[in-house]
C-alpha cells in the first residue's frame, strides 16, 4: 500500500523496536552489519587520506632545511653538488628529463593500447581475443630491470637507424638536436622502454572500457548504416574516452616513478656537459637520481637534498593525477 506521496506506508512506519524508517540512501537502518560496514569504509579511506598526508609532511620536514642551505637555485640550477659546507642543487635537468622521457612514453603507448584494445574487444574472433588479452597482460609481470637489460642489449643497437634518420632530417628541431651520447644511452631509448612497460596498464584498462559500451549503442549505429569503424569511432570511442584518459593518467605516474629500467638506460655519466633538449642526450629522472645517490645518505644535508628531489616528484605526481580526475570529472558532467 502507497500514501498519498507514493511512498510505502511500511517504508514510514517505525521498526518493531523503535528504529527509525528506512530512508531513501539506506542510511539510519540500525544493522549492526551497515554500522560496521559503513565504519570499516570510512576507516580505510582516512587511513590512505592520513598515509598521503604523513608522507608529504615527512618530504617537506625532511627537505626544507637543505633547501634553506642551498646556495643554487634548486628549480632553475642543473648542478648537483651536496657535500662540504656550500651546497648547490638543482633539479632542472632531473625535470627535463623526467618529463620528457615520461611524455614520450605516453605518445608512444597510448595510441598502441588503445588500438590494441579495440582489436581484442571488436575485431578479434572470440578463440582469438583472450589469449590476447592474456599475453599483454603478462607484459605487466615483467621485472623492470628485464626490461632494462632487454633495452640496453637488444633494442639499443637497433635503434640507431631511427636516431641517425631523426637527427639527419629533424636535426634543426632542439628534441633531435645532434649530441655525443650513444645511442644505447639515450632518453629516446629510455622513452621507448618506458612505453613498452605502461602498455598493459593502458591496454587493459581501455579494453575493459571498451567491453562496457552498452551493445544498443553499437547496434544503433549499425542498424543506421554506420560501418564497423564508424560504429567505433560514434559509439565506442566517446563511451570509454573517461577511462582512456584514466589509463593514460596511471601509465604516466608509472612512467614518471619509473627507477631501475631508467638508472640502466641512461645515466649522468651519458649526459652532455651543457643542457640540452635533445632526446639524444643522457640524463637522469628523479627516481633514477634518488636510486643512484644512495649511498650519499650519509649526512642529514646530503639526505634532505635527495628528499627534496622526491618532494618535487610527489608534486609532479600529484598534479597529474588531479589533472586527471578534473578531465574526467568534466567529461562525466558533459556526458549527464
Amino acid at each position: 500500500m502507497q500514501s498519498v506521496t507514493g511512498v510505502s506506508i511500511a517504508d514510514e512506519t517505525a521498526g518493531p523496536h523503535g528504529q527509525s524508517p528506512l530512508a531513501g540512501d539506506g542510511a539510519g537502518t540500525g544493522r549492526l552489519g551497515d554500522r560496521l560496514f559503513g565504519g570499516a569504509a570510512i576507516g580505510a579511506g582516512a587511513i590512505v587520506v592520513g598515509l598521503v598526508t604523513l608522507i608529504g609532511v615527512f618530504l617537506l620536514s625532511q627537505a626544507i632545511p637543505s633547501l634553506m642551505k642551498n646556495e643554487a637555485n634548486f628549480l632553475t640550477s642543473t648542478e648537483w653538488s651536496v657535500g662540504g659546507e656550500h651546497p648547490r642543487f638543482g633539479i632542472l635537468r632531473l625535470l627535463w628529463v623526467t618529463v620528457l622521457s615520461s611524455l614520450m612514453a605516453l605518445a608512444i603507448a597510448v595510441p598502441i593500447g588503445i588500438a590494441v584494445a579495440l582489436f581484442i574487444t571488436n575485431y578479434a574472433p572470440k578463440w582469438l581475443s583472450k589469449p590476447a588479452a592474456s599475453t599483454v597482460d603478462l607484459l605487466a609481470a615483467v621485472p623492470s630491470i628485464i626490461f632494462g637489460l632487454w633495452g640496453l642489449r637488444v633494442l639499443g643497437p637497433h635503434t640507431d637507424g631511427i636516431q641517425n634518420f631523426l637527427r639527419d632530417n629533424l636535426g634543426w628541431f632542439p628534441l633531435f638536436k645532434e649530441t655525443t651520447v650513444g645511442s644505447s644511452t639515450t632518453i629516446f631509448l629510455a622513452g621507448i622502454v618506458l612505453a613498452i612497460m605502461i602498455l598493459p596498464i593502458i591496454t587493459a584498462l581501455s579494453r575493459e572500457v571498451f567491453a562496457q559500451t552498452p551493445p544498443t549503442h553499437k547496434e544503433g549505429a549499425l542498424a543506421l548504416g554506420a560501418t564497423k569503424w564508424e560504429m567505433i569511432r560514434t559509439a565506442v570511442l566517446p563511451f570509454g574516452k573517461p577511462g582512456v584518459i584514466s589509463a593514460a593518467m596511471l601509465g604516466l605516474g608509472r612512467a614518471l616513478g619509473e627507477t631501475v629500467a631508467v638508472m640502466i638506460l641512461i645515466s649522468s655519466l651519458a649526459q652532455g656537459t651543457a643542457f640540452s633538449f635533445s632526446l639524444f642526450d643522457g640524463g637522469e629522472t628523479f627516481a633514477s637520481k634518488i636510486a643512484l645517490g644512495a649511498g650519499e645518505f650519509d649526512t642529514p644535508q646530503k639526505t634532505g637534498a635527495y628528499i627534496a628531489a622526491g618532494l618535487v616528484l610527489f608534486i609532479l605526481t600529484f598534479i597529474v593525477n588531479a589533472i586527471a580526475r578534473i578531465v574526467i570529472e568534466r567529461r562525466k558532467a558533459f556526458t549527464e
